[in-house]
């Protein structure tokens, strides 16, 4: 009886286990089937290499040179040769004033000191001299007859030919003549001073006469002329703007901290928001010997060709100046850098094949790579191709 119930038992019991070792296996299985495929993505490695490195500053563009040209005297504009965009010489046309009174005032100071040349007997060129002067000439003749006269007569005194009076008349006359001698060269003194106040006159004639045409101070291009033909303008109207803007003069305020790595003649890299993907190149042409007090800064200025003329005074630019690096840069492609809403991360790819998200600090570009300042070490990997696919955690296979 009981060797027949226990057959029943043990058939029970290999049944159970037979069913529990089934259930096992598939929830094996599942688990097996439910674990993430992991991401395949390409690894690049951290490297540590010397760059060069930039100081970035801003500032802004202005002209060269700056002239609001204005007139030298009054008069009725008779012509204006020039339009707003005209490129000048230096000396060239701008505006034309009536030129007729100016012409007969030259006119008239040049006749008045004609006529004292020709009192004073002098030739172009030929420098004052007051014993060359007609009137000097003509009293020194006169004195020398008195004085000849007079030896005369004093012989004749001494021989007891002619009277004590005759004598003194003869003295007189020479006395009178030498007095007239000295009075013929004060006055040629004189008109030589009022010959030269004449020449003076001739001067500002001729300067008034040559005023009536308003010129470019230097080679530019016209930015406005502000009068037009048969406008009356007085001494002091401004007629045009001219400006130079080959080469053009950058201003920049560089903090105090680089004070040290800012020299003459070093070289500026410039970049404007008009020209996104251009770089000019500038020179540092004149650097402040004082900070500004209010921004603790320096006053830096560099000069820039700009012959087509494409940096226009006014823009905003930025610049980038070397300096000296203090250690080598750590540097991951730029392409393994993920940037949302201002905030940088890479994708460290541990020793498990797994992704660790770190918040990175950029520094400088170098082609297609870029500097990381923090948040990564030199040997590290980084999935090289994230596009927003990677997280913390996650099983990644590298591909290559």
């Amino acid at each position: 009886m009981i060797r027949r119930l226990r057959a029943p038992l043990l058939t029970g019991a290999v049944f159970a286990a037979l069913l529990s070792a089934a259930c096992s296996g598939e929830h094996t299985s599942a688990a097996s089937s439910s674990e993430p495929t992991p991401v395949a993505v390409r690894a690049a490695t951290v490297q540590s290499q010397a760059i060069d490195r930039y100081l970035r500053v801003t500032g802004s563009i202005s002209a060269d040179e700056h002239a609001e040209v204005a007139a030298e005297i009054g008069g009725r504009v008779v012509g204006t040769p020039v339009e707003r965009g005209s490129r000048v010489a230096a000396g060239a046309v701008l505006v034309r004033l009536s030129a007729t009174e100016a012409d007969a005032s030259l006119r008239e100071a040049q006749a008045n000191a004609g006529q004292l040349e020709a009192r004073l007997g002098l030739v172009a060129g030929q420098p004052f001299d007051a014993s060359h002067v007609p009137d000097v000439l003509t009293a020194r003749a006169a004195l020398d007859w008195a004085e000849a006269d007079f030896a005369r007569i004093k012989s004749l005194l001494d021989q007891k030919v002619v009277s004590q009076s005759e004598y003194d008349q003869k003295l007189t006359q020479v006395n009178s003549a030498r007095q007239q001698y000295q009075l013929a060269q004060n006055v040629a003194q004189q008109s030589y001073r009022s010959l030269e106040a004449a020449r003076a006159r001739v001067d500002l004639a001729r300067k008034a006469a040559a005023d009536t045409v308003v010129r470019a101070p230097f080679a530019g291009i016209v930015a406005e002329r502000l009068v037009g033909t048969g406008d009356y303008v007085s001494r002091g109207t401004k007629v045009a703007t001219v400006v130079r803007i080959d080469p053009v003069r950058v201003e920049l305020t560089v903090p105090e901290q680089y004070l040290s790595q800012i020299t003459a003649g070093q070289a500026v890299r410039l970049s404007v928001d008009a020209y996104p993907n251009e770089v000019f190149t500038a020179k540092i042409r004149f650097v402040s010997p004082a900070l500004k007090s209010d921004q603790r800064a320096l006053t830096v200025e560099a000069i820039a060709a700009n012959a087509d003329g494409r940096l226009k005074p006014g823009l905003f630019a930025t610049a980038l100046l070397q300096h000296p690096a203090p250690g080598p840069a750590t540097l991951v492609p730029a392409a393994a850098v993920e940037t949302v809403a201002g905030t940088s991360r890479v994708y460290v790819i541990t020793a498990g094949e797994k992704i660790e998200e770190r918040i990175v600090t950029l520094g400088e570009k170098v082609g297609d790579r870029v500097e990381l300042a923090s948040g990564v070490k030199a040997g590290e990997r980084v999935a090289a191709n994230p596009r927003g696919k990677l997280a913390d955690g996650v099983r990644v296979q590298i591909e290559g």
